[in-house]
């Protein structure tokens, strides 16, 4: 199987090639492709070395898959080239989640509603997918009226120039600005551009995308993302109001029995997760599971995941593996 990675030299690219090789996708052919500065370099893939080429060669080759993880206007641009040449597209960018003719993927969420039609496939925003990982079977259970979601997210969210933001400023050296001020000791309560309503676009993602996912656009959810010093992953606190009331053991036991989730929650032997739990993992780790005493039928969770695997990288995957077991590509 032919399989294109729009963006291979980045960060979620790269985990993507390292995602594929570990999960033993079928790949007989990888087609790299990435800007112009990279074409001409290789890249490893196991045991052998493929060439990065640019966007038009890939599509001349026609793969059966394209991983995409290039941006918004890189998508808008030459996703529907690929699906005209006859790939499935699956797209880490925003550039097609609230398109209502596109379907937006969380695996262990709402695989069921992809067709074999589906062409371009959109990836959710890395912050949404591993809450509703978490608060998917919780709806089903109890159903969710309300959600307050903090995050506190890493800067690998952002990409190698925060990373390099970060370690310069720990070294001491004056390097390039990611951020407008420093992250280093610091929470940046912005993360993506400001909108007119006062809120980010990151926070107006995870309220859209969330309803989008599953499918309900009576959930009612308001978010503050914080940009916080760290690698590894992202972390959330979760208050979730539902409409049934709920036992908080069934609470554990639907989290433990849940795909995808990994409940670390023993608060007597300090157990609850954190970005280094998360590192290199794929699931979506739940702790703090407590009752908030201040309302009826209300949830507070402490939710922990590795945004460039689950949170992109894994997912799209995920996503691919699902399609071939339907034999759809």
């Amino acid at each position: 199987m032919k399989v294109a990675v729009v963006g291979a030299t980045g960060l979620v690219g790269s985990k993507m090639l390292q995602v594929l090789r570990e999960r033993r996708f079928p790949v007989t052919e990888l087609i790299p492709v990435a800007s112009e500065r990279s074409v001409g370099k290789e890249i490893r893939f196991g045991e052998n070395a493929f060439r990065v080429v640019d966007a038009g060669e890939a599509i001349a080759r026609k793969p059966e898959i394209a991983l995409f993880s290039a941006g918004t206007a890189a998508s808008l641009l030459l996703a529907p080239q690929f699906a005209e040449a006859g790939s499935t597209v699956i797209d880490n960018s925003s550039a097609w989640r609230m398109d209502p003719s596109k379907k937006l993927v969380v695996p262990e969420v709402n695989a069921h509603v992809l067709e074999p039609g589906d062409q371009i496939i959109a990836n959710p925003n890395c912050s949404t997918i591993q809450m509703v990982v978490a608060l998917h079977p919780l709806h089903q259970r109890y159903r969710i009226r309300r959600v307050v979601v903090s995050t506190y997210q890493s800067v690998t969210g952002t990409g190698v120039k925060a990373v390099n933001q970060l370690m310069n400023e720990r070294s001491g050296i004056v390097g390039d600005m990611a951020y407008p001020y420093p992250i280093d000791l610091n929470a940046l309560p912005h993360i993506d551009v400001f909108l007119e309503n006062g809120y980010t676009r990151e926070e107006m993602k995870m309220v859209l995308e969330t309803r989008k996912i599953m499918g309900d656009d009576s959930i009612r959810l308001t978010s503050t993302t914080v940009r916080i010093p760290v690698m590894g992953g992202h972390s959330e606190a979760i208050n979730v109001e539902f409409e049934k009331e709920f036992d908080i053991r069934e609470v554990r036991e639907i989290l433990s029995a849940a795909p995808g989730v990994v409940l670390s929650d023993d608060p007597s032997s300090m157990k609850y997760p954190m970005p280094l739990d998360a590192q290199d993992r794929d699931e979506v780790f739940v702790g703090r599971v407590r009752r908030d005493e201040s309302q009826d039928r209300t949830l507070n969770l402490w939710v922990v995941s590795d945004n460039l695997r689950k949170g992109a990288a894994t997912n799209a995957v995920q996503i691919a593996e699902y399609l071939l077991s339907r034999n759809w590509i």
